[in-house]
C-alpha cells in the first residue's frame, strides 16, 4: 500500500524567495532565478553548499538552464533536474523536492521555477499523424463558455464574476512581487475590451516572466543547520494525478480539482472548513468560482455570490488567493506553483504584511496544468 507523505519523515519548508513576475524583458533568466535562489538561501539562513538536489520547474528556457545559473552559487555537485508539466511545473518541482526529504535520499532540497516567456512548442503539434479527438480549443474560449454556463444555471451576474478580479486586484496591489499592483474598481474590471464571451482582460492572467525558489528540510537537517524552528511550515500533504474520463459536459478541470483535492484532504487528516488560505489556478475569474467549490469551500452555485459578499477576502473565513493569484500576481508558468508555496508560507509563519490572513494555521496550494494534472499541496503551521 503507497505511503503519503505525512507517514513519511517530517518535510518543513525552510526558505522562500522571488524576482517580482513582471512582462517580457531583457533581464536574464539567470539573473532573475540567482535573486530568488539567493533569497531562498537567506530566509532560511543556510549555504548553498548545503542544498543536496535542486529541481527547476520551466516551460520555456529549453535544454539545461540550470547548470548554466547554478554555477554561480558554487561547484558542489549538488543533483539537478529539469521538470516540465505545464502550469504545474513549479509545483512539481516542489513536489519532488519534498519527496527526496520524506524519502531521506536528501535532508535538505531546493525546489525553483523560472521562465522567460518565448515560443513553446506543445507535443501536441508533433505527433505526426491526425488526433483523434476534436482540435484544442483556446483556453479562454473554453473558460468563457463555462463561465456562460455556470452564469445560465445559477444565475450568476457579471458583476459577481468581476468580483473575483476586484479581490485579487486589491490582493495583488499589496504584493510587492505581482506583475498587476493596481487597486481595481468593479466598473473597471467589467470595461472593454472583452477577451471572449463575459472575460474582460482584467478576468484573465497575464503572462510574463519571474523566478520563485523554495527550500525543504528534514528534522536532522533543521537540527544540524542554523534554521530558525519557530518558522518552520510543514508540508502535510502532496498529490499529483492526471486526467480520467468523465461524464459528458463535465468540466474535467473541476472534476479533476474534487478528486485530487480529495485525496490531499485525505493525507492531511483535515476537512476544507479547517483551511485559512488557498492559492488556487484562477487564470480567469470563472477558475476561482469553479475550484472553490470542487475543493469544499461552499456549496455548488454558492461561490461566485460568496466572494462578492466579501466572505473569502484577506479576513474572511478563508483568503482565497491573498498573492493576488494569478489574475493579478500573473501567470509567468514555470514559477507559479512555486511562487504560491511562498506565499502560503509567508501567510503560515504570520510574515504576509497588509495581506495577512489573521491566525493562519493550514494553507492549501493548487495548480492545474492544461487540464491534465493537477497538483495539490497542503501546508500546516508548526
Amino acid at each position: 500500500m503507497s505511503m503519503t507523505l505525512k507517514q513519511m519523515r517530517p518535510v518543513y519548508v525552510i526558505g522562500v524567495g522571488l524576482d517580482r513576475y513582471q512582462r517580457a524583458s531583457e533581464r536574464p533568466y539567470v539573473e532573475m532565478g540567482l535573486t530568488a535562489i539567493r533569497a531562498a538561501l537567506a530566509d532560511g539562513n543556510i549555504e548553498w553548499q548545503d542544498v543536496e538536489s535542486f529541481y527547476l520547474g520551466t516551460l520555456a528556457l529549453g535544454m539545461a538552464p540550470a547548470r548554466t545559473m547554478i554555477r554561480h552559487l558554487g561547484t558542489t555537485g549538488v543533483a539537478i533536474a529539469q521538470v516540465e508539466n505545464a502550469s504545474a511545473s513549479g509545483s512539481t518541482s516542489f513536489r519532488q523536492a519534498c519527496l527526496d526529504v520524506a524519502s531521506g535520499i536528501t535532508d535538505v532540497s531546493m525546489a525553483t521555477g523560472i521562465d522567460k516567456l518565448g515560443p513553446i512548442n506543445s507535443a501536441a503539434a508533433q505527433l505526426g499523424f491526425d488526433s483523434l479527438v476534436r482540435k484544442p480549443m483556446a483556453p479562454v474560449a473554453q473558460f468563457a463558455l463555462l463561465a456562460n454556463r455556470y452564469m445560465s444555471e445559477y444565475g450568476t451576474s457579471l458583476e459577481q464574476l468581476a468580483s473575483v478580479a476586484v479581490k485579487n486586484h486589491r490582493n495583488g496591489a499589496m504584493n510587492p512581487y505581482a506583475q498587476r499592483q493596481k487597486v481595481r474598481t468593479l466598473e473597471e474590471v467589467l470595461a472593454p475590451p472583452y477577451i471572449s464571451g463575459p472575460l474582460s482582460r482584467l478576468q484573465c492572467c497575464p503572462f510574463g516572466e519571474g523566478a520563485a525558489a523554495v527550500l525543504v528540510a528534514s528534522e536532522q537537517a533543521v537540527s544540524a543547520l542554523p534554521i530558525d524552528e519557530t518558522r518552520l511550515v510543514r508540508v502535510i500533504a502532496s498529490v499529483s494525478r492526471s486526467e480520467q474520463l468523465y461524464s459528458a459536459g463535465e468540466n474535467s478541470d473541476s472534476e479533476l480539482t474534487g478528486s485530487s483535492i480529495k485525496m490531499a484532504f485525505e493525507q492531511a487528516e483535515i476537512s476544507a472548513d479547517q483551511l485559512d488560505v488557498v492559492e488556487l489556478h484562477d487564470a480567469f475569474s470563472i477558475e476561482e468560482i469553479l475550484y472553490a467549490e470542487a475543493m469544499g469551500l461552499c456549496e455548488e452555485g454558492q461561490a461566485a455570490p460568496l466572494i462578492a459578499a466579501g466572505e473569502f477576502d484577506i479576513g474572511g473565513r478563508c483568503a482565497l488567493s491573498p498573492s493576488g493569484g494569478l489574475l493579478s500576481m500573473g501567470h509567468p508558468m514555470g514559477p507559479t506553483g512555486t511562487g504560491q508555496i511562498a506565499e502560503i508560507t509567508r501567510q503560515l509563519r504570520g510574515e504576509a504584511g497588509t495581506r495577512q490572513q489573521p491566525n493562519a494555521k493550514i494553507g492549501l496550494a493548487h495548480m492545474v496544468g492544461v487540464g491534465a494534472v493537477c497538483l495539490v499541496h497542503v501546508l500546516q503551521k508548526v
